[in-house]
């Protein structure tokens, strides 16, 4: 937690309480003004602390550390600040235009590294390399720099040697470049993790969508024609029958009509001659 941040937060729980202690204390105890303020500042003292430890303790455990370690680690930050302080000053009294834009992203990148190593101390494991050799070099090297540019008068060796330091500053701007990225490794491997994870979940559910459509396809297929239409599921013959004849009729005539006997005229005589017949008979 950001020490400032905890400092309100402290100052939020401690002074309620303390007024609250003295409230009581001179009204509840009926002790006099300046003993209840007394009893007061020591409550409030006592709540400080306690609230102090409390902090304190989340925050290492947060991190992973025991105090030995945090005092450790906050002993090496508070030099590397007052070496940061001197790089500052150093830096900027270098009147070589033609590298400042360099020099103020070296600078940056030294800051970035020190902030992100303040904030999670656990970080500073990672970073040993450039507390305890990046850090001093370049420190040594550019108060070196700053003092031999402001010479008022310089040789050719002199000359030669402020080339060489530039060229050297250089190098070690690309090793604390390395330093910063080897501080945001663990980062990087959890943002390719995760990454990772998203394909998959995006394939898997791709796959699972053409899985599902192929298996309703297979379903729609298997579904008598009947079984398609809800709406005749329940429905007698009849009511069938009458929703199946809603639509256009054809008739189709398959009757076979009997032939009809023809009568044939025939003559007076033939008419005779079969009465005659049928009366003998």
């Amino acid at each position: 937690m950001n020490p400032f941040l905890s400092f309100l937060v402290r100052s939020a729980v401690t002074i309620p309480s303390a007024i609250m202690i003295w409230i009581i204390s001179f009204f509840s105890l009926n002790n006099t003004f300046w003993v209840s303020s007394g009893i007061s500042l020591v409550g409030g003292a006592l709540i400080f602390g306690i609230a102090s430890l409390y902090t304190g303790s989340q925050f290492l455990k947060k991190n992973g550390l025991t105090r030995k370690e945090y005092r450790y680690i906050k002993k090496n930050l508070d030099e590397a600040k007052q070496k940061i302080s001197r790089l500052h000053k150093s830096l900027f009294s270098i009147r070589h235009l033609p590298s400042l834009k360099e020099r103020v992203e070296l600078l940056r990148v030294i800051r970035k590294i020190y902030n992100m190593t303040k904030r999670e101390p656990k970080r500073f494991y990672q970073a040993e390399r450039f507390y305890f050799s990046h850090l001093d070099s370049v420190l040594e090297l550019t108060e070196k720099y700053a003092f031999l540019s402001t010479q008022p008068k310089r040789n050719r060796e002199i000359e030669w040697s402020l080339a060489e330091t530039r060229a050297t500053l250089s190098e070690m701007s690309k090793l604390v470049e390395k330093d910063l990225y080897h501080v945001l490794e663990n980062d990087i491997d959890n943002l390719n993790f995760e990454i990772d994870v998203a394909k998959y979940s995006i394939n898997t559910g791709k796959g699972s969508k053409e899985e599902l459509a192929g298996n309703m396809l297979k379903s729609e297929q298997a579904v008598s024609p009947e079984d398609r239409n809800p709406k005749l599921e329940g429905k007698s013959d009849s009511e069938s029958e009458k929703t199946e004849s809603s639509g256009p009729r054809y008739f189709i005539n398959t009757k076979i009509d009997e032939k009809e006997e023809i009568k044939v005229p025939v003559s007076r005589e033939t008419r005779y001659k079969d009465n005659d017949r049928r009366f003998k008979e």
